[in-house]
């Protein structure tokens, strides 16, 4: 399975972007993304990770893992982790609003406010994404698929 971000908007607090599956060079559209904002000098739970490709793996463990498997008990297997990021750890894809409910993770979501630099982004109907998003991108991982997203900056 592979996934892709493009980032098209950066504020001084946060980048929004789009989520999409691609399959045979075909994109489709799932959903709204938000990320912290771009740095050059990386600043902890501040910053987006870099443009590249990387790989997802389900997550069994932490206090992500906990507090999901009880929100999420009906589809719930492990949080969904990119891994390898070069300087980042533990970068989860899961719910949340703005980018005070990221450290470098990707949030989704249905919904999207410009991300403006007077203004903080938002994405809105979080769980609803997530809960959509969630049991195909997990079930590829149990079937042992390999799954990729590749970021890519449009800002």
């Amino acid at each position: 399975m592979k996934l892709e971000v493009l980032r098209f908007s950066s504020g001084r607090d946060s980048t929004s972007g789009a989520l999409f599956s691609v399959v045979e060079g075909v994109k489709t559209f799932l959903c709204y993304t938000l990320e912290d904002e771009y740095r050059d000098n990386k600043v902890y739970s501040e910053t987006r990770i870099p443009a590249g490709t990387y790989n997802i793996q389900l997550r069994t463990v932490g206090g992500f893992h906990s507090k999901y498997s009880k929100r999420f008990q009906d589809i719930h297997k492990g949080m969904l982790h990119v891994v390898d990021v070069p300087g980042f750890d533990y970068i989860l894809i899961h719910c949340g609003n703005t980018d005070e409910h990221t450290a470098g993770c990707l949030l989704v979501g249905d919904t999207q406010h410009n991300n403006m630099v007077e203004e903080d982004g938002f994405i809105g109907r979080s769980t609803v994404a997530y809960k959509r998003l969630y049991p195909k991108i997990a079930k590829a991982l149990e079937r042992g698929e390999d799954v990729t997203i590749t970021y890519i900056d449009y800002d």
